[in-house]
C-alpha cells in the first residue's frame, strides 16, 4: 500500500493500522474525502469471516475517524498533538464491505469547542451508503498520551 503525503503528514497511524490509502479532497479544518481499497490480504479478512470475508464495522468507523483526523489536523496547530476518540454517535451500517471494494470516506468537521470536536462521517462503496454517523474527538498533547496521562 502506498499512502499519499497528506495521509502520512496528518496521521500518526502506520500499517497495518493505517486504513486510509489516499486523500481525494481536502478543505483544511473543514472537510476531507479519502479512499481505502480493500485487498484480499488485509489482515482482518482471515478471521472475519473465513470463506465470507467482511470488513468489521468497527474498522470502517476507524477509517472514518482517520479521515476526520486528516480534516481536523490539516487546519494547522496540530504539531505535538494527537486526536483521540471521545465518542461515537448515531452510527449505522447499511452495506457489507468486501475485498475489492473501494470505500469513499467522507468527514466534515461540524463543531469545535476548545480541544473537543465533532465530525459527521459517511462511507460509501460505488455510491451506495455503507456507514454513517457522528464522531467526537479530543485533540490532546502527544507526550501526555505517551506517558499515559492524557485526559479527555
Amino acid at each position: 500500500m502506498s499512502a499519499t503525503d497528506d495521509v502520512l503528514r496528518y496521521l500518526p497511524h502506520r500499517p497495518p493500522f493505517l486504513l486510509v490509502d489516499e486523500v481525494l479532497e481536502l478543505e483544511p479544518g473543514v472537510r476531507c474525502v479519502a479512499a481505502r481499497t480493500l485487498r484480499d490480504d488485509d489482515w482482518w479478512f482471515a478471521g472475519h469471516f473465513p470463506g465470507n470475508p467482511v470488513m468489521p464495522g468497527v474498522l470502517i468507523v476507524e477509517a472514518l475517524a482517520q479521515t476526520a483526523t486528516i480534516a481536523a489536523a490539516s487546519a494547522g496547530g496540530a504539531e505535538g498533538k494527537v486526536g483521540l476518540f471521545a465518542g461515537i454517535d448515531k452510527v449505522r451500517f447499511k452495506r457489507v464491505c468486501k475485498p475489492g471494494d473501494t470505500l469513499t470516506l467522507e468527514a466534515e468537521i461540524v463543531a469545535v469547542h476548545g480541544p473537543v470536536g465533532r465530525a459527521r462521517v459517511k462511507a460509501t462503496v460505488a455510491g451506495q451508503l455503507a456507514c454513517r454517523g457522528e464522531l467526537m474527538f479530543a485533540v490532546v498533547d502527544a507526550a501526555a498520551v505517551a506517558a499515559g496521562e492524557a485526559r479527555l
